[in-house]
């Protein structure tokens, strides 16, 4: 249950982050403001870190080099979705992004990328993947 809590909570802060980042973009430009987004974030992570005492920076040696490059992700996330959503829209940006991480998960969890454990595909997720782009379809027609 917690899990599932907590994955609400992450998808009520995507979608606000990339609507308040895409606001800010469009006055301050779309670099400034993802600069802006990862300084606020670390101006947050840092005192936390420090409170909470969770894990050490000193022992990176013990990381997989190719996952140190996450951050990477990070600005290329909050560059891409402002941009869509200045093309598309909150909601059509956001289920695109959805669908994308979904095929993307469903990928690696078939293969077992990454040292993640393997599951099997089964065409149940298949059709479950392609219903959500029918909706994703269905939710951009125009009424008539």
């Amino acid at each position: 249950m917690q899990g599932i809590i907590l994955s609400v909570i992450a998808g009520v802060f995507i979608s606000l982050q990339t609507v308040f980042n895409s606001r800010v973009s469009e006055r301050f430009g779309l670099w400034a403001t993802t600069t802006l987004v990862f300084v606020v974030g670390l101006a947050v992570a840092i005192p936390v870190f420090l409170l909470v005492g969770e894990g050490s920076l000193f022992h990176l040696e013990k990381v997989n080099a190719l996952y140190m490059t996450g951050g990477l992700f990070g600005v290329g996330i909050v560059y891409s979705i402002m941009r869509g959503i200045r093309a598309l829209g909150p909601a059509y940006a956001v289920s695109i992004v959805l669908v994308a991480q979904l095929l993307l998960a469903l990928i690696i969890d078939t293969f077992g990328l990454f040292g993640s454990e393997v599951i099997p595909f089964s065409f149940t997720k298949l059709a479950g993947l392609l219903v959500m782009v029918i909706g994703i379809l269905v939710f951009k027609m125009k009424d008539e």
